[in-house]
């Protein structure tokens, strides 16, 4: 097994290389200079220059490109263009919005998916499964930030029992996690849907399998079954998509962070873009991406332990 995870490692890491590499030579590749940008349609062309040389645009795009990569691996991510600070500093700040708006949704998300998911499986073909099952469907189609505005009017318009957006920061922490709520909860119910009808399906399958008949042969009642044999068994295909699901959340927050006014990452990314600030945009989803691959190896880790069969 160390063997295994060691060999995942390294293909890991061999992605966020050609990531890194994409991911600059796409930022490099749009249209337009940022310090013309800054500077104005009139700027003159040698003030243009300055700024470019003041931001580090000059020299050939491999220098550019490993002096990037370097100011990386010890931690020195840029300096804004726009806000001229340390890009360090702006993730630093925006990470703490960020992190745990993901960790709640995600939260929220097994809080609704495995009961609901259970309820469908050991009820199958009958009304609380069709309801169910219909349910979760209108969860994937509908898009989450819908769901934010239907949240917003409804709780914090018609309700008024919270606010429409804004973050006040973790100095009270009941405001703060009661500013996330709705956004995490816009978040989770499309996420919750997904990993409610793949846990059902995994515990369909693993309920037509020989030991889950021979435990209710010897006596067991189909709740022991279900919770103690066949959700276990079913584990694997959901620690699978709550990976996913957490690099999503993480990373793919942009629209619900920009509906409720979150200073979190993906916020930072919109204005990065709108401001032709490459070096955040650049960093930012880079971090991300690493984020994204070390979820990944984490959930391969999980699996030894849910299945023993793969520490052989």
């Amino acid at each position: 097994m160390p063997r295994a995870l060691l060999t995942r490692a390294l293909s890991l890491s061999l992605s966020l290389a050609v990531a890194s590499v994409v991911i600059f030579v796409m930022l490099q590749a749009v249209p337009g200079d940022p310090a013309a940008f800054m500077l104005g349609l009139n700027a003159e062309p040698e003030a243009v220059a300055a700024l470019r040389a003041e931001l580090g645009l000059e020299g050939s795009l491999l220098d550019r490109y490993l002096h990037w990569v370097a100011g990386m691996l010890t931690g020195d991510f840029g300096t804004s263009y726009t806000y001229r600070v340390p890009v360090a500093d702006l993730v630093a700040d925006r990470i703490t919005v960020s992190a745990p708006l993901a960790l709640y949704a995600l939260t929220l998300t097994i809080l609704i998916a495995i009961p609901v998911g259970l309820i469908a499986a050991s009820r199958r073909g009958g009304p609380a499964d069709w309801g169910i099952m219909g349910a979760t469907q209108l969860g994937i189609a509908v898009p989450n930030f819908w769901f934010a505005m239907l949240l917003v009017f409804v709780f914090a318009v018609q309700l008024r029992w919270v606010s429409a957006g804004g973050f006040p920061g973790w100095s009270d922490p009941g405001a703060a996690l009661k500013s996330l709520t709705l956004p995490a909860l816009a978040l989770a119910l499309p996420q919750a849907s997904i990993l409610a009808r793949v846990l059902r399906s995994a515990v369909l399958d693993t309920l037509d399998r020989d030991y889950i008949r021979t435990a209710r042969a010897k006596g067991l009642s189909r709740r022991a079954v279900v919770l103690r044999h066949a959700l276990r068994n079913a584990a694997i295909p959901v620690l699978t998509i709550l990976g996913l699901q957490f690099s999503f959340l993480l990373a793919g927050a942009i629209i619900i962070e920009n509906v409720f006014f979150l200073p979190g990452l993906g916020r930072l990314i919109f204005q990065g873009i709108t401001q032709r600030d490459l070096i955040v945009v650049q960093s930012v989803t880079m971090l991300l991406v690493f984020a994204v691959i070390c979820v990944t190896f984490l959930v391969e880790v999980a699996y030894t332990l849910a299945d023993p069969r793969l520490r052989r």
